[in-house]
C-alpha cells in the first residue's frame, strides 16, 4: 500500500503541474471562454455587446473582401491589356 502511494505522489504532482500550465496557456484560456459561452448560452444571459462586436467585425471583413476583389479585377484588366498589346506586336 505504501509503495502504491509513493508512486502516485509524483504522478499526481507532475500531472497537476501540467494541468496548471495548460490552464495558463492560450489553449486553456480559449477552452475556458468556450465553456463560459456555453454556460451563458444555456442560462440565456449572452452578452449582446459581443454579438454587435461580431457583426461589426463581419462587416469590416466584407468591406475588405470587396476592396480586394476590386483590386484583383484591376490587376486582371492590366494583365489582359498587356497581353493584348504583346499579341499585336510582331515577334
Amino acid at each position: 500500500m505504501i509503495d502504491g502511494l509513493a508512486l502516485m505522489i509524483p504522478i499526481v504532482a507532475v500531472g497537476g503541474f501540467f494541468a496548471w500550465m495548460i490552464s495558463l496557456s492560450p489553449v486553456g484560456k480559449a477552452y475556458a471562454e468556450k465553456v463560459r459561452a456555453q454556460t451563458a448560452k444555456a442560462a440565456g444571459t449572452g452578452d449582446h455587446g459581443d454579438h454587435e462586436e461580431a457583426l461589426e467585425a463581419i462587416e469590416q471583413l466584407r468591406r475588405e473582401v470587396a476592396d480586394l476583389a476590386e483590386r484583383m479585377d484591376f490587376a486582371e484588366r492590366l494583365l489582359a491589356k498587356g497581353r493584348d498589346q504583346r499579341q499585336g506586336l510582331p515577334s
